[in-house]
């Protein structure tokens, strides 16, 4: 199974729950009559069941934490050791002060107890990572980083509970040291950090297992996160009939820049017309349409003078959805373009130099949005027009909310925002996207697919998928006008839900 599609597809619908809604899941479970121990148990023996199907026999050390995450390992330990593994068991502090059902776990455990430390490492095979979970708030000192050094300087293979030790689970930072993972077994649902970088690059295999928290319990939370993948759009995703034809499919516009900078725009169309728009028209300036025209087929090219025969070109209904930026170039003229484009009501997508040409008056910009909208920053383009700090997801939200705009947010962990809350993250995006281009083509698979009809934000959170689909496809040595290319490909291996 494809590696960005992995997350999603081991936990129901993909929702992601932040540390707080994990919490109250535990305790909406415990309300329901599920103990805490029981909770623990499924857990403990979800870490020992994942080991076993993954890993031959070697001896293992488990490093347990004062939590409970230190309990669901000293679970998975006594259960390694009663399937036949060697198993040595260090601890933060002493056996005699847990609490809880931590202290229970640790009762049920019959061998030593070693302190944590780099001896406890000697002669493993495996290491256990049970220091600490996903709530983690502040960074890791004294025992605790010397321990995480020393797992992560001698190259064992490594199974985290929960979260690799270390890291913040609404977040995904490293909070002083975390050794990388090969397999993390996490429970319920993913978390915040399973997803965002940095924290991704170190789970290894992630595993989401059903620990007993009651559906009921579930279907209270107010999941507002997904893991991008195509359950979360695949109902709004457009449907050719057989009264389908070129203008019931959508018409979408793609702005064009001058004679030098023509081929973001190209880009952009064809990919607006692999996604499935019935009909792509770029509009140009007069003095490039030669250029445009010599390498356009499939997609029209119609010319303009000025900013009035630009606006003329918006009236026509049957023109559905319109992209500003790829090559347009920064200044006062694009920014009376977007000015017009927004009036006119329909959908539209600034990218690149649409959002840079706001960066000193960004309200003047969001003062404008009437209608659909959405924003395709990279990080630089980000920062150029939203003030806001924080994660990728806390921020991508924060600029939605501030523009009125729905915000995507590229890069690896590519964060799609919506004012009212909702986000999805793309769990794994191929890094032979960083390649020139990359950006236009999936601005220009998210007007496709706008045009067609589709609601923005799931339209946004579509194009993000087919955009990692297509370069996993495509493989090393991509370049953006393959990209486009690979999308019918793409879409046939998975015409079943279409």
């Amino acid at each position: 199974m494809p590696r960005h599609r992995l997350a999603a597809s081991l936990c129901r619908d993909g929702g992601v729950l932040s540390i707080e809604q994990m919490s109250a899941a535990d305790a909406g479970a415990a309300a329901a009559g599920v103990s805490g121990q029981t909770l623990m148990e499924h857990a403990g023996r979800s870490v020992a069941d994942a080991i076993i199907a993954r890993f031959a026999p070697a001896p293992v050390t488990v490093l347990c934490g004062p939590g409970n995450n230190g309990g669901d390992g000293f679970v998975a330990a006594r259960l390694l050791e009663q399937a036949g593994w060697a198993v040595r068991v260090a601890l933060i502090g002493d056996r005699e002060r847990l609490k809880g059902d931590a202290a229970g776990a640790a009762r049920a455990w019959r061998g030593d107890v070693v302190p944590v430390g780099p001896a406890a490492l000697a002669g493993a095979g495996l290491v256990v990572d049970a220091l600490f979970g996903a709530g983690l708030a502040r960074p890791v000192e004294g025992a605790a980083r010397d321990a995480i050094r020393a797992v992560r300087q001698s190259r064992l293979p490594v199974v985290a509970v929960d979260l690799p030790s270390g890291l913040r689970g609404d977040t995904g930072e490293v909070l002083g040291d975390a050794a990388p993972a090969r397999l993390t077994v996490t429970f319920h649902r993913p978390k915040i950090g399973h997803l965002l970088l940095p924290g991704r690059a170190l789970l290894g295999e992630l595993v989401v297992a059903d620990i007993g928290i009651p559906d009921e319990v579930d279907r209270a939370a107010d999941i507002r996160l997904w893991a991008n993948a195509p359950p979360r759009w695949r109902a709004h995703f457009p449907r050719r009939t057989p009264w389908s034809h070129k203008y019931s499919q959508g018409h979408a516009l793609v702005l064009g820049g001058g004679r030098s900078s023509s081929g973001a725009a190209r880009l952009a169309a064809r990919a607006a017309l692999r996604a499935g728009a019935g009909a792509v028209t770029v509009l140009c300036p007069a003095v490039a349409l030669d250029i445009y025209a010599a390498q356009l087929t499939a997609v029209m090219v119609a010319p303009f003078e000025d900013d009035a025969s630009f606006g003329q070109q918006l009236v026509d209904p049957r023109r559905t959805a319109l992209l500003l930026g790829p090559g347009a170039g920064v200044g006062d003229a694009l920014r009376r373009r977007v000015g017009l484009a927004l009036a006119a009501e329909k959908v539209c997508i600034l990218d690149a130099d649409a959002l840079t040409s706001f960066a000193e008056q960004p309200e003047e910009l969001f003062g404008q949005i009437r209608g659909p909208c959405l924003f395709t920053p990279h990080e630089g383009e980000f920062a150029r027009l939203f003030k806001v700090e924080g994660d990728k997801l806390t921020r991508a939200r924060a600029a939605a909310r501030q523009s009125g705009a729905i915000v995507l947010v590229k890069g690896a962990d590519t964060v799609v925002a919506a004012p009212d809350g909702r986000a999805v993250i793309q769990p794994d995006a191929p890094s032979s996207l960083a390649t020139a281009g990359s950006g236009d083509v999936l601005a220009g698979t998210a007007l496709g697919l706008a045009a067609e009809g589709m609601p923005l934000f799931e339209a946004a959170a579509a194009a993000v998928w087919l955009h990692a689909a297509a370069a996993e496809h495509c493989g090393l040595g991509l370049i953006a006008e393959d990209l486009s290319e690979a999308i019918p490909a793409v879409l046939r291996a998975h015409q079943a839900w279409l």
